[in-house]
């Protein structure tokens, strides 16, 4: 059951890659405004994962000192891989003002991304369905807008629309691999899939309060309006989350 949960979890996060094909039929101002709403979507899916189902469980494996410095790691982790080695999923829009890492590097880093993100998948399956779910769910509504910057990053670098969504599904793939590997070594990797939850809980929140936050003030502007519709969509993530502990 938990191989049957955790592939069918990480092959249509993998699927997700493919959503940029669709985006070039909209139109610019609504694919801005829907990638808005699901960024804030995403801070609130991404607070609750982590303080509702990942901490919480990672206290009732490792004593509580230690999660907690797990949990600062995961932080820690995620500040030196976005500012140190510049693998970044960025969601703003390819502009002079605004340059975006070469489509290479960008691929590497989405891939090793996914990599993890599929071995956190699977880690979080092994602990239990509920904690599982809720993790899938917290990654889907965090890959959807990254996806959809990462394939207009690899458009602008001068891929092909088929080249881009080959590549860009190919690094995603990789998330398959994440999870075969925790599935297969899981005996063995026992406690190190535990200690996957606080670091996963730290990455997080280091991404939901570094990466989108900042943007959804950027993009808010002066409208209250905005603001209001854009709290009440983080709102909505928390409550998603809240309302898988009754599975």
């Amino acid at each position: 059951m938990i191989w049957i949960y955790t592939l069918a979890s990480v092959v249509f996060i993998s699927m997700i890659s493919l959503l940029g094909l669709f985006t070039l039929s909209l139109k610019r101002h609504l694919l801005a405004k829907i990638v808005n709403y699901l960024v804030a979507f995403a801070v609130g899916a991404l607070l609750g994962g982590a303080f509702i189902h990942l901490i919480p469980e990672a206290f009732e494996k490792i004593s509580q000192p230690a999660a907690s410095l797990y949990v600062l790691l995961g932080i820690f982790l995620f500040f030196f891989l976005e500012n140190f080695l510049r693998w970044r999923h960025c969601h703003h829009e390819v502009s002079e003002s605004h340059p975006h890492p070469v489509a290479t590097l960008n691929l590497i880093g989405d891939g090793v991304h996914n990599l993890i993100d599929g071995m956190v998948i699977a880690a979080a399956y092994m602990v239990s369905i509920p904690v599982g779910i809720a993790t899938t769910v917290a990654v889907i509504l965090h890959e959807i807008p990254q996806e959809l910057g990462d394939f207009g990053v690899l458009i602008n670098a001068g891929f092909s629309i088929s080249k881009a969504l080959f590549f860009n599904f190919l690094s995603a793939c990789l998330a398959i691999i994440g999870a075969l590997i925790v599935l297969l070594l899981g005996a063995h990797l026992k406690d190190f899939t535990v200690v996957l939850l606080p670091i996963t809980a730290g990455g997080f929140i280091y991404i939901a309060g570094s990466d989108l936050i900042p943007e959804l003030h950027h993009k808010c502007g002066i409208k209250l309006s905005t603001s209001i519709w854009q709290f009440l969509a983080v709102i909505a993530g928390v409550a998603v989350m809240v309302g898988l502990l009754v599975l």
